[in-house]
């Protein structure tokens, strides 16, 4: 089984990577799901109902949140009919929406997807996030209740990410992180089976700071005062993600991070471009 799971999607740049590249990759390397974080898809804050249908469209079969999930305020209504919109599954009792969904492949697998939030420097607590989490794979077990189990574990800190998922490990065929908006190289398969890479990047213009135009981010560093609204940066996006290709038993086989266009060095998975 082959999944695709792509980072952080930041504002319009974000967007047309996506849509421009997605849809042949998907046919080229077969893809039977792929995943995409969508929190920051809307002017770099938020998702709307449009952006949403348009990810489907390009050819995403779920989409994570995190932080910024009802930043648009259109989300708090549609996220209720939004069946593969996917927010943080430790977010108070009585939020809109779900943290976990049961997604059916292209190859008719059966594919948990959950999205859990850090506590780590994440601002207000939410509910313990191991818990939250656990509670969704243990109600759907790897092998019985599901044939692949994905967690987007949105957090700041690369330790309690790390943490999460030797937590998890065997139990989940990938843990995958997102919110801090850059590609790490400790993408590798866990001693129990879970592919593991600490944070999937951004689909973005990483001439940016964290997707955004510099000017402002910059500014703040040196006057500790804001002089004006951040905003995404609307240069060339890179598609960055992860490359997952499961066994029989929906653990990790193979693993390969992904890279493509924009100002990053490149990065495709060799055992599906041969």
């Amino acid at each position: 089984m082959r999944l695709l799971f792509l980072g952080d999607v930041v504002g319009r740049a974000g967007r047309a990577v996506v849509i421009e590249k997605l849809p042949a990759l998907r046919e080229r390397w077969e893809l039977d799901l792929v995943v995409i974080n969508g929190e920051n898809a809307a002017g770099g804050f938020g998702i709307t109902e449009q952006i949403y249908e348009d990810l489907l469209d390009a050819g995403c079969d779920a989409v994570t949140l995190g932080n910024h999930s009802f930043d648009q305020r259109e989300a708090l209504v549609f996220i209720e009919r939004a069946e593969r919109l996917i927010r943080p599954v430790n977010f108070p009792k009585g939020t809109p929406g779900r943290g976990a969904a049961l997604i059916e492949a292209r190859n008719g697998a059966r594919v948990l997807v959950v999205n859990v939030m850090g506590q780590v420097y994440m601002g207000p607590a939410l509910d313990d996030p191991f818990r939250a989490a656990e509670a969704e794979l243990e109600a759907c077990p790897l092998g019985h209740g599901c044939d692949a189990a994905i967690v987007d574990f949105h957090a700041e800190a690369t330790s309690e990410k790390q943490a999460f998922g030797h937590f998890a490990d065997g139990r989940a065929s990938l843990v995958v992180g997102t919110h801090t908006h850059t590609p790490t190289s400790d993408h590798r398969i866990l001693a129990g089976g879970t592919a593991y890479m600490s944070d999937a990047g951004m689909c973005g213009d990483y001439d940016s700071v964290l997707g955004m135009k510099k000017d402002e981010p910059v500014h703040r560093f040196l006057a500790k005062l804001p002089s004006g609204r951040f905003e995404p940066s609307d240069g060339e996006g890179t598609l960055s993600g992860l490359a997952v290709e499961l066994d029989e038993r929906g653990l990790a086989a193979r693993v390969a991070p992904v890279r493509i266009g924009g100002a990053l060095s490149e990065a495709r998975p060799e055992f599906w471009e041969g």
